[in-house]
């Protein structure tokens, strides 16, 4: 069965840091490309940041404080998210992506499989 379990979310202070995991179970993570999307109260999912054959993408708002990373032993997924700002709160998803162009990576509509989302809260 395939499935992707996201964790690290929690409450941190602006500035600050957490490392998300989306570890796979079910399938190998180096045969896919994998997603991080994130979800504010009353907003529409955005894409935050893609990973694939060695290729990393990332959401303007985020370049230079997150990195996406991927450990094909423990078949999880990072997502290294630093300088926190309030507007980075959200539930955050990790998702498998089915053939994309890279081009497309942020469309929702081209992963098939879905985590569960953990929350993260940026405030003092």
């Amino acid at each position: 069965e395939v499935q992707l379990q996201a964790s690290g979310g929690g409450l941190v202070q602006p500035g600050g840091s957490l490392r998300l995991s989306c570890a796979a179970s079910g399938f190998a993570l180096d045969d896919y490309g994998i997603g991080w999307f994130r979800q504010a109260p009353g907003k529409e999912r955005e894409g935050v940041s893609f990973i694939n054959v060695g290729r990393k993408f990332y959401a303007d708002s985020v370049k230079g404080r997150f990195t996406i990373s991927r450990d094909n032993a423990k078949n999880t997924v990072y997502l290294q998210m630093n300088n926190l700002k309030p507007e980075d709160t959200a539930v955050y998803y990790c998702a498998r992506a089915s053939r994309l162009p890279f081009s497309l990576w942020r469309v929702s509509s081209y992963y098939t499989f879905w985590g569960q989302g953990t929350e993260v809260t940026v405030s003092s």
